[in-house]
């Protein structure tokens, strides 16, 4: 278990690559964590496919996206790159795993 490089606001620790806190992102630190340019995710704000605290807010310098944004974007990244897929397909689909996963949690507790 590592203590991730972090700003004084965050709190993270990461077990084997997977963030387990609620860590809060910049849009710059989830750009560079996902290897895409700002602009990216900017555009995923904008068509609602990623989702940001305070996204109603015009300045992007307040955007704040939790672990769980982070590993939406990465799976978005993932789609659109392997697949050549458009964001609206990729979308799509990051939703159709996460409600598969939801379910599986679901069967799994009752």
């Amino acid at each position: 278990m590592n203590k991730s490089n972090q700003s004084p606001s965050q709190s993270a620790i990461t077990v084997d690559g997977v963030l387990v806190d609620e860590l809060r992102l910049t849009i710059d630190e989830l750009a560079r964590a996902c290897a895409v340019e700002r602009t990216w995710i900017v555009a995923r704000v904008s068509d609602c496919f990623l989702y940001a605290e305070a996204s109603e807010s015009k300045l992007q310098a307040e955007w704040r996206f939790a672990s769980c944004d982070l590993q939406r974007a990465k799976r978005l990244v993932m789609i659109e790159r392997d697949f050549d897929a458009n964001p609206e397909l990729a979308a799509l689909v990051v939703d159709l795993m996460e409600e598969l996963a939801a379910t599986r949690r679901q069967l799994t507790h009752q």
